[in-house]
């Protein structure tokens, strides 16, 4: 047998609700950094939801995303892997955050995540927090990928656009941060695909700006009609372009996902949205996706019950993993 990449202790020997509660039971970075290095993703909480335009209380999502993790088992059935045979991983803990000015918050967890270690090789989970937090992501791994030209490609599962110009005259909070990555640059809204928009929404012209910049948008009602056609379609356009995927919770419907501070019903099962991540693996479609960077968010546990929402989030981050893990050969 060859060495696990990631050392995970066994739920047979040591139970899952003892110890450390890291997302999964990774090792922590400051753990592993000697011996590992480089690794293959880091992941990192940032708890931080003052950009929020509901309910509050996505800052203590990451805490409860990694309690709820320590039931994720790491043997995925329909890629065959084992995760931490495959990848190298560790939790980095919680990026320093400013409560109080989202425009200041991105630039500083920005700063920390990108200088954590061996840029250009290790890939970035972000784990929310509201949905501001992901420009802070998004432009810490465009410096680590080594800036691509025109930008990141962006598979977005979401009920909002997140492409507003600002709220209450801010224009860093959750309703805008692909407004703001796509002026930076850091998304090309070309390759931008946006899975699972639903309304009603604010006024008419709510969509105006992603579809005049190209941005793909597939509604959900869409999605029901169609299947992954438009999904299939946007993915062979990729062509090993660096992309990144981000998901906000709230595109599950709040039967399935109830914790989370802008709920939108008539969504994704969570059958169904854990089927929609293991299709962008490019199995039977070609290429695989070149993953290089990513982000769960939204998750608010004083709206949960019974920790489901958490629980759903830590696997889609762990689907998401698995996406840039090589499976064994046959």
């Amino acid at each position: 047998m060859t060495e696990p990449r990631t050392d995970v202790p066994s739920g047979r020997v040591q139970p899952r609700f003892a110890g450390l509660s890291t997302f999964c039971r990774f090792p922590r970075l400051q753990d592993v950094r000697a011996e590992h290095t480089p690794l293959d993703w880091i992941v990192y909480g940032v708890p931080f939801d003052g950009g929020v335009t509901y309910r509050p209380g996505a800052r203590f999502g990451p805490r409860a995303i990694r309690d709820e993790s320590q039931y994720v088992k790491l043997y995925h059935l329909q890629h065959r892997l084992l995760l931490s045979d495959a990848l190298s991983l560790a939790d980095a803990g919680d990026a320093p955050v400013l409560p109080y000015d989202c425009k200041a918050n991105t630039q500083r967890v920005a700063e920390w995540a990108t200088a954590l270690p061996t840029p250009g090789r290790t890939k970035l989970m972000a784990i929310g927090g509201d949905h501001s937090t992901a420009l802070a992501n998004l432009r810490a791994t465009h410096s680590r990928a080594g800036a691509p030209v025109g930008g990141l490609a962006l598979i977005h599962f979401d009920s909002h656009l997140d492409t507003v110009d600002s709220v209450w005259d801010q224009q860093y909070g959750h309703a805008s941060p692909f407004r703001r990555a796509i002026e930076e640059g850091l998304v090309n809204p070309a390759r931008m695909l946006s899975i699972g928009i639903k309304g009603p929404l604010n006024t008419p012209t709510d969509l105006d700006f992603a579809r005049d910049h190209g941005v793909t948008i597939l509604t959900y009602e869409r999605w029901r009609r169609e299947g992954t056609t438009t999904i299939d379609a946007f993915l062979a356009t990729l062509e090993g372009h660096p992309a990144y995927i981000t998901f906000d919770i709230d595109a599950i419907d709040p039967a399935f996902a109830p914790g989370t501070g802008t709920p939108s019903v008539g969504g994704f099962t969570s059958a169904e949205a854990l089927e929609l991540i293991r299709g962008l693996s490019g199995a039977e479609r070609g290429p695989r996706l070149n993953l290089v960077g990513a982000d769960v968010v939204e998750v608010l546990p004083d709206r949960d019950h019974a920790g489901i929402t958490a629980l759903l989030a830590a696997h889609i981050a762990f689907e998401i993993l698995c996406l840039s893990a090589t499976p064994p050969s046959a």
